[in-house]
């Protein structure tokens, strides 16, 4: 049971930005009991100012709530501080520790578990003046401990040596990857990878597109594993269509590094097949930030296609001009449930992957 904080202005509403926060923690397994709000320029040592700190603690008496989430990532100070102030009986975790937590818990494969959990070591170093009391260990016994070494500096030393041996095996499931995409390339068949915000209905969309089978639930980042389907277009053209993870809002830098590996797979496509819920009252925030990734991954000369998904959920009133700053985007509204313009995408991606490759072959 816990309860969300929000405090920094950001791009989005308010509001929107608690609701996303309140999704995750329920994805996570919490229940959110209540929130509270404060707009600061600038972040104290605890966060929040004098008063909403004295109004939350007033609040954990009536509620009992024993987590308390913030919208932002906190410094490891601000977070010690912040559990201080609640002499330890509450529970002080950042939007980032919460994302890292649902991913931790939708990982299923080998890679996937490895990528997590490098995250999460890196994000736990700077932190753990305050929370290595409460770590498991990580290895251990003879000759590990030097004479004088405290606690402390025994678990950086070993988050320190797991951090490096994780960052080895990852370099090697790069090279895998890498020579799995060489022989792809060597076929000459076109790589369509599915790119858009978490539960924009990317699975869902490649299972019916394929048949994959894809593990598609309505939450948020349920599929975290990159999974490669054979799709054929309508003129009989065979592509091999990618489903990758999906993004949200602050993603953490270092999830991001340590899923290099899966992105990388977007380096090679084609073409990027750009998933949005049109029916998302934040649809054009979701375009935003995923364009915005796309732009910090270098990605952003890639041809795309825009899937407007989940058409069946749209409001006839809706203004769907909110796509047109999305330049040079060919765009087809969708419906899975529906099968409101498959066959328009599949056609439309038809078009842009012929010119792609064309394009490439005269280069």
């Amino acid at each position: 049971m816990g309860i969300a904080i929000k405090g920094k202005r950001t791009p989005w509403v308010l509001d929107d930005s608690l609701r996303e926060l309140e999704q995750l923690a329920a994805t996570a397994g919490a229940e959110v009991v209540g929130t509270i709000t404060q707009n600061l320029e600038k972040h104290s040592i605890t966060y929040l100012g004098k008063g909403k700190l004295a109004e939350l603690l007033d609040l954990r008496e009536a509620l009992r709530f024993d987590t308390v989430i913030c919208d932002d990532e906190l410094t490891p100070t601000q977070q010690q501080n912040l559990e201080s102030a609640f002499k330890g009986e509450v529970k002080v975790i950042d939007r980032t520790a919460l994302i890292l937590d649902v991913f931790a818990r939708h990982a299923r494969s080998k890679e996937g578990q490895l990528q997590v959990e490098l995250a999460q070591a890196e994000y736990l170093l700077p932190r753990l003046a305050g929370q290595w009391s409460h770590l498991e260990r990580l290895g251990g016994g003879i000759g590990t401990r030097g004479p004088g070494e405290s606690q402390i500096e025994t678990d950086r030393r070993l988050i320190g040596a797991r951090i490096h041996r994780m960052k080895k095996e990852l370099d090697e499931v790069r090279k895998q990857r890498e020579q799995h995409r060489q022989r792809r390339s060597k076929s000459g068949i076109p790589v369509i990878s599915l790119v858009g915000y978490t539960n924009a209905g990317k699975s869902s969309l490649l299972n019916s597109l394929s048949k994959a089978g894809v593990l598609a639930r309505d939450q948020l980042f349920s599929t975290l594993d990159p999974v490669t389907r054979r799709v054929m277009l309508g003129d009989g053209t065979l592509v091999l269509m990618t489903d990758t993870v999906g993004f949200i809002q602050k993603l953490p830098t270092g999830l991001v590094a340590a899923f290099r590996a899966t992105l990388e797979e977007l380096e090679e496509a084609t073409v990027l097949l750009h998933v949005v819920d049109i029916s998302h009252p934040n649809a054009p925030e979701h375009v935003e930030v995923v364009e915005k990734i796309l732009g910090d991954l270098k990605l952003t000369g890639k041809p795309r296609v825009l899937a407007m998904n989940k058409a069946d959920l749209l409001d006839p009133d809706a203004d769907m001009s909110l796509m047109a700053d999305v330049g040079g985007t060919k765009a087809v509204l969708t419906s899975v449930v529906s099968g409101l313009g498959l066959d328009d995408l599949l056609a439309t991606l038809e078009t842009v992957a012929h010119a792609a490759t064309d394009a490439l072959g005269v280069g």
